[in-house]
């Protein structure tokens, strides 16, 4: 299996520290808001990622944080807090709208068919492990206090920007615009380990330490619990492409100065999803979440195959017209995966054939959408029988998750059709439209709408949407 590491900056075969083993770190979410679609395609890719893993025999535990400390809302040590914001506009507590919205956040996972990592740690459960590994560093001489704050010190590193070369000089202060220098830093790069004084007095979470009563910086968070779990190598650290600099940066610096030896040797990082505006963030308003979809009559599996149709290292534009392109694909190719039936013994020799063109696809840098055609092959191909095809989809569907063998479940609204019926009734439609009978057709559609099931004819072919 090859994979592009962001920190090498090339597609290198995988191999783990342990044979047949993989420790795989993926950070999680802060627990503010729901989560828009854009961070769920990251959390999808990792969840074909670590189910490929376990596909191809190895031995995977996952682990992910829950941020639900109050961060600051640039990463740059500044800003506002998430939580504490969150927590005001909803007249909750901050552990209250943090139980929420983890909650709201693995509901959407389930619904997407992502699954849940062996190990999820809330940071507010590791406030002595982030003690601890500070304590050390500042044992070490790589970190110091300053203005009542604990900063990891730079410059005691023989490199810091290890992911792109980065010219010291060329760095504006705290990365965005509009934020303020922190006078209290020997460098520009340092960041905070640990706050006693920030711009918030009211911040709602605090807890004794050495240094005073105060909370951890943010990046601090994701080493401790991976190295609670997963001790001190990790194989594979999973985020967005948005957290390579400065989260993932300062992951390494710390991490590293801590254990004293290299600490995961793979890098994977998923691009943004974007509108027409650009990337889709929360802070901009306006973003789009699995609900709202849900709302438009859209599906999750439509939203999966969607996102498993791009690779993970190009960007993905989210359009309504390149969706429905999906979804429709979406629903014909599960209409055809419903209607294979079983006649005679699975074909070894096909089977195996066909599946090494789905490994080889994976093992080329997670190539989702390659994988996605050898479906489509295993549909067309006239060398297999039915019950060869079905077990291929349902072999692929370990690792892609796509349902494609589950039957629809009866919708509870009023003329509660099928999807794959009423994929049925457009296929029987296209039908009487090519052998010119449009009275039948016409039919056809009325007795859809008579359903509450709305089509829509397009030159990619036929759509619908329900009422």
């Amino acid at each position: 299996m090859k994979l592009y590491n962001t920190i090498s900056r090339r597609v290198e075969e995988f191999v783990p520290y342990e044979a047949g083993k993989v420790k795989m770190y993926t950070c999680g979410p802060t627990v503010y808001n729901f989560a828009h679609i854009g961070n769920l395609r990251t959390y999808l890719m990792e969840d074909v990622l670590e189910k490929y893993l376990r596909y191809a025999g190895f031995d995977v535990t996952r682990v992910m944080n829950i941020t639900d400390i109050g961060h600051l809302s640039d990463d740059a040590d500044s800003g506002e807090d998430k939580m504490l914001l969150g927590a005001k506009r909803e007249h909750k507590t901050v552990l209250e709208l943090a139980k929420f919205y983890t909650d709201a956040f693995f509901a959407d996972c389930e619904k997407l068919n992502i699954k849940r990592p062996d190990a999820v740690q809330p940071a507010t459960g590791c406030v002595e492990d982030f003690i601890r590994v500070i304590s050390v560093l500042m044992e070490k001489g790589f970190a110091y206090t300053a203005g009542g704050n604990v900063y990891f010190d730079t410059s005691k590193l023989k490199q810091y920007h290890v992911f792109f070369n980065f010219k010291e000089d060329d760095l504006e202060v705290g990365v965005r615009e509009g934020v303020e220098e922190d006078e209290n830093k020997r460098n520009k790069n340092d960041f905070v380990l640990w706050f006693t004084k920030s711009k918030f007095e009211d911040q709602a979470l605090k807890w004794d330490s050495p240094w005073g009563v105060g909370y951890p910086g943010w990046h601090i968070e994701c080493s401790c619990i991976a190295m609670k779990y997963l001790g001190e190598h990790v194989d594979i650290h999973c985020g967005g492409i948005d957290n390579v600099f400065p989260h993932h940066t300062n992951e390494i610096a710390q991490s590293e100065a801590y254990l004293g030896h290299e600490w995961c040797k793979y890098w994977f990082h998923v691009l943004h999803l974007n509108t027409a505006k650009g990337k889709m963030s929360k802070s901009s308003g306006g973003f789009l979440t699995l609900s709202k979809l849900q709302e438009e009559g859209k599906t999750p599996m439509e939203y999966r195959f969607f996102c498993l149709g791009s690779h993970y290292r190009n960007s993905l534009v989210y359009s309504e017209d390149t969706f429905e392109n999906a979804a429709n694909a979406y629903r014909k190719l599960k209409s055809r995966a419903l209607a294979l039936t079983e006649d005679g013994e699975v074909d070894a020799e096909g089977f195996a054939r066909y599946k090494k063109m789905f490994t080889d696809a994976l093992d080329a840098d997670l190539n989702t959408s390659l994988a996605v055609t050898c479906i489509y092959d295993v549909l067309k191909a006239k060398d297999l029988n039915g019950s060869t095809k079905r077990a291929l989809l349902a072999d692929f569907d370990r690792v892609l998750s796509l349902d494609l063998l589950k039957p629809e479940e009866e919708k509870a609204k009023e003329g509660g059709l099928s999807d794959a019926k009423i994929e049925e009734m457009i296929a029987a439609r296209a039908e009487a439209k090519k052998a010119k009978n449009y009275a039948e057709a016409d039919r056809i559609r009325a007795e859809l709408l008579e359903q509450g099931i709305v089509l829509t004819d397009t030159p990619a072919g036929t759509t619908f949407n329900r009422k």
